[in-house]
């Protein structure tokens, strides 16, 4: 039976790695693998998780099962931050459960969304790609919209045009900041005009907050997610870990679930539960403890907030950097200034980019996306002379 699967094609991404890796060039630079690096090229381990890891060696007494649910303790540290300080409970209304990674958390809100009903589920693109395979993969129909115009703005007119096409019933997905690939964000006024559309049309929003504190900053990049939340009677929210405490590997994310009421709040997140124990048992420990060691410690979080401080500062460096280059050849580089956290998209032809990445050891994905933070001050200015080389004769 197993011999009449058809071949997968190879992840891009994946493919990527390989061929950078391989390259022998000392020049090289590599814009596709979505990770943190400093000005040195590095994505180093947080201080402050290295701190809290070394306590939890110390203090740690089982690996016992935790259960569906992972660590509470972890899942409720974080809600300050995302929901804010005064409730972050939403007067009973919001729970959450540990997810392996922003991923998990992702695919079990549609998981969830999916069992409550919803069979169609609305997004801008592009988008995450793996957004659409976990749709495709639950059985649940995407329908899109621009989500960015050619001028680098977000199209919000393509936004409200999708939101009254909706029907009660429909889930609409929305990124909560550092919108990954395009780097444009709504602006709060923006916000303030999605969220009542969104409670007045009754469908459901999965927000999928993986970037927080990339953006503006840890307040300020919640402010979609609030804003929605306080229009809207139920959402879902998927969160990582996985950026904001450089925690990649060990999958560190949770899902938050907000219903009308707390009765409603327990016979959800029961399905939650049974959609978990089905999907992998229960999520992985270490991370996610390793957060909740930072969160419960005043100093370990002014730790983690002064690196995570220091990580924002360098990107929004390399995005001034860049826009204050202006053109390069056919490229407008002045928009990425604008944008937010790690990711752009550049408008080249799939030939540009292969002739970036043979003739000057360039790599990016396939749609011309960029991770600012593969860029240092050091390689900055090969990179725009390189882009310059290749557009140089189409804007001729």
């Amino acid at each position: 039976m197993l011999s009449n699967l058809p071949q997968q094609p190879a992840d891009a991404l994946l493919a990527l790695i390989k061929l950078h890796n391989d390259d022998p060039r000392s020049d090289k630079i590599d814009l596709g693998v979505g990770v943190y690096r400093t000005g040195q090229g590095d994505t180093p381990v947080f201080g402050a998780i290295k701190a809290a890891e070394k306590k939890l060696l110390e203090t740690q007494i089982s690996k016992a099962y935790l259960g569906p649910e992972g660590d509470m303790g972890f899942v409720h540290a974080l809600m300050p931050y995302i929901f804010g300080k005064d409730d972050p409970t939403m007067h009973g209304r919001i729970e959450g459960m540990q997810a392996p990674g922003g991923t998990g958390a992702v695919r079990l809100a549609v998981a969830l969304a999916k069992k409550a009903g919803v069979q169609r589920v609305w997004m801008g693109v592009p988008s995450w790609p793996n957004h659409a395979q976990i749709f495709g993969d639950l059985g649940v129909e995407l329908k899109t919209f621009n989500h960015a115009t050619k001028a680098g703005r977000v199209d919000i007119d393509a936004l409200v045009t999708a939101l009254n096409l909706t029907q009660p019933g429909d889930a609409v997905l929305l990124h909560g900041c550092c919108h990954n690939p395009t780097g444009i964000d709504y602006t709060s006024a923006q916000w303030d005009q999605i969220a009542p559309l969104v409670a007045e049309k009754q469908v459901l929003p999965i927000l999928d907050l993986a970037y927080q504190g990339l953006g503006q900053g840890m307040e300020e990049d919640a402010y979609g997610v609030r804003r929605v939340l306080a229009a809207v009677p139920e959402a879902l929210i998927a969160y990582s870990c996985d950026k904001n405490f450089g925690m990649y590997r060990d999958r560190v994310g949770a899902i938050y679930v907000m219903a009308p009421d707390a009765e409603a709040l327990t016979r959800v997140l029961s399905n939650g539960h049974a959609l978990a124990r089905a999907a992998w048992s229960m999520p992985p420990d270490h991370g996610g403890a390793a957060v909740r060691l930072i969160l419960e410690d005043t100093n370990l979080t002014a730790m983690w907030l002064d690196e995570l401080d220091t990580m924002r500062a360098r990107v929004n460096q390399v995005r001034e950097r860049l826009a204050a280059a202006g053109k390069a050849g056919a490229i407008d580089l002045a928009p990425l200034g604008q944008q937010s956290g790690l990711f752009s998209i550049l408008p080249l032809s799939p030939d540009q980019i292969l002739a970036l990445r043979s003739d000057h050891g360039i790599y990016m994905a396939g749609s011309g996306r960029i991770n600012i933070a593969g860029l240092t001050m050091g390689n900055i200015d090969k990179f725009i002379a390189d882009l310059t080389a290749v557009t140089a004769s189409v804007e001729a």
